[in-house]
């Protein structure tokens, strides 16, 4: 039997707050979370994403029960799941930040890898930055060292 994380929550809170980051990581492309919801809602990402790859009527059904916007649910069948139709699983990718100021908890970036900043909207601009200015750098640098181990796998 797979485990889930409980993440301090009872089953329907859980559920619902995957929901809600799972429609908001499919409109953004990327969001900061902590570690451990990062990689929960990677496993959730995934699926949906397989799901939306199949483009059947009984896909578009189950999408449209976990994802709670319909907009978002044509994105994902229309832009989306295309961009990924060659790649088998690891849709997602987690980097992680080091710990949040308030409490320590680790924090995370989850995007989709295909994510580039340039795409995004230009609302997105006004409004507060995901990455803080101090963190920029340190999220380049992972981003960089993960692309380098990529190109050395291929190899």
């Amino acid at each position: 039997m797979p485990s889930v994380r409980k993440l301090g929550r009872k089953s329907d809170h859980r559920k619902a707050m995957m929901r809600g980051m799972l429609t908001l990581l499919l409109d953004k492309g990327r969001i900061e979370t902590t570690v451990h919801k990062a990689k929960e809602l990677k496993r959730v990402a995934d699926k949906m994403i397989t799901v939306g790859k199949k483009k059947t009527d009984a896909a578009k059904r189950a999408a449209f029960a976990y994802i709670t916007k319909e907009e978002i649910v044509k994105k994902l069948f229309d832009q989306i799941a295309p961009s990924f139709e060659d790649k088998n699983g690891g849709y997602t990718r987690v980097l992680k930040l080091g710990p949040r100021r308030g409490d320590g908890a680790e924090m995370a970036i989850i995007e989709l890898v295909n994510y580039e900043p340039s795409k995004a909207k230009a609302d997105d601009k006004k409004k507060k930055p995901l990455v803080k200015r101090r963190n920029i750098k340190r999220v380049r640098r992972l981003i960089a060292k993960q692309t380098k181990r990529r190109q050395r796998a291929q190899k």
